[in-house]
């Protein structure tokens, strides 16, 4: 008998008020409490520790420390608000990033094996909650989002290439979009940038294509022999038949995100 489809299982275990872990796979792990999702975890996408690290208010060593004094079934989150290292805000914006970020890439359509365990928790605590209709919605809203920015996955997993000369006089980039450029080498791919930069894959992965839609990215794989002013052109011409538009200002995404999250704070709040 084929397994069920991952939405089904999390949609049952919502239904049945569940609280515990849902792996899945080798790839990640859905924690829920009575049914509603509490953080997800992602094999492919840095963790609250490593954005946590990332954000230079702790090193991994202190992590480390907080997740032993916290131990199975603890509240490492409240350890750390309590000694200073982050205020309460900032754990569950923290909270919410990486989990609507691990539940981008974890919870796709698709059948994969799972085990659930009754009554496991993760060691951080619980600092936020998500209905699991809420959660796919807002998973469906990103991929839609991606596909605005730049119709095609091709660039996802590729090696993030700048092109050596910008199609205009000026380019108007996000601090993101600069840190990516500045970091990218033409051999790590856009959710490796993350892991390295200390930041969300999502948010990066939406950089990347939103770079690529203003033509500043290698969209086609370069062969070896090829000159760099012939690479340009070629690069050029499989550009979308469009006008290329400066990214999205810091400012107005930052707004968008806090707006999204106050609704979604309140949307819960009401439940």
């Amino acid at each position: 008998m084929p397994a069920p489809a991952l939405d089904t299982v999390l949609t049952g275990l919502a239904q049945d008020g569940a609280t515990g872990s849902l792996r899945v796979g080798k790839e990640g792990t859905v924690y829920l409490v009575r049914g509603r999702v509490s953080y997800v975890d992602c094999a492919a996408t840095p963790g609250v520790e490593e954005l946590l690290c990332g954000s230079g208010r702790i090193g991994a060593a202190g992590i480390r420390h907080a997740r032993q004094q916290a131990g199975p079934g603890g509240d490492g989150g409240a350890l750390l608000v309590s000694r200073g290292v982050l205020s309460r805000g900032e754990l569950e914006f923290c909270v919410l990033s990486a989990t609507l970020d691990a539940a981008f890439f974890l919870l796709t359509p698709r059948t994969l094996r799972t085990r659930f365990r009754a009554g496991d928790a993760h060691w951080l605590g619980v600092h936020w909650f998500f209905d699991v209709p809420g959660l796919l919605r807002e998973c469906a809203r990103r991929r839609a989002r991606l596909e605005r920015a730049w119709p095609s996955a091709e660039l996802d997993a590729r090696p993030v290439t700048p092109l050596r000369r910008i199609p205009g006089t000026h380019a108007l980039l996000t601090r993101l979009q600069w840190e990516l450029l500045l970091a990218a080498d033409s051999a790590a791919t856009p959710v490796e940038l993350a892991r390295r930069l200390g930041h969300p894959a999502y948010s990066t992965l939406l950089a990347v294509r939103e770079l690529a839609a203003a033509g500043l990215l290698a969209t086609v794989p370069a062969a070896p022999d090829e000159q760099p002013d012939k690479q340009l052109g070629e690069q050029q011409a499989a550009l979308p038949r469009r006008t290329p538009r400066p990214p999205t200002a810091p400012v107005a995404d930052a707004v968008t995100d806090v707006k999204l999250l106050l609704r979604v704070r309140d949307a819960l709040e009401a439940l």
